[in-house]
């Protein structure tokens, strides 16, 4: 299994907006992404605009094929504009 934490730092007069297309976006990954195991976005609880979401994925090819879809790609566009600075992306190694 592979693991991502992506930290997504949005400005806060955006939150709702990015917050709506993020939660489409994890409806579309829910239902067509049998190789992911989970795709949680959160909310930081002490720094505002601060978000993480959380990814497992059952491979890499399940992790590739996700970064490759037409949704995601259109979300990133979407989402774009309600960032305040460029993700920060940690990949990590299930330990079974």
């Amino acid at each position: 299994m592979i693991g991502v934490v992506a930290t997504l730092k949005v400005q806060p007069a955006k939150a709702a907006e990015f917050e709506k297309v993020f939660l489409d976006l994890a409806a579309k990954v829910k239902a067509n992404e049998p190789g992911c195991l989970v795709y949680q976005l959160t909310r930081s609880k002490t720094e505002e605009g601060v978000y993480k979401v959380l990814e497992l994925y059952a491979s890499m090819d399940a992790l590739k094929h996700h970064g490759g879809t037409d949704y995601f790609k259109a979300a990133g566009a979407a989402m774009g504009p309600t960032m305040a600075g460029a993700p920060v992306i940690e990949y990590l190694d299930a330990v079974e």
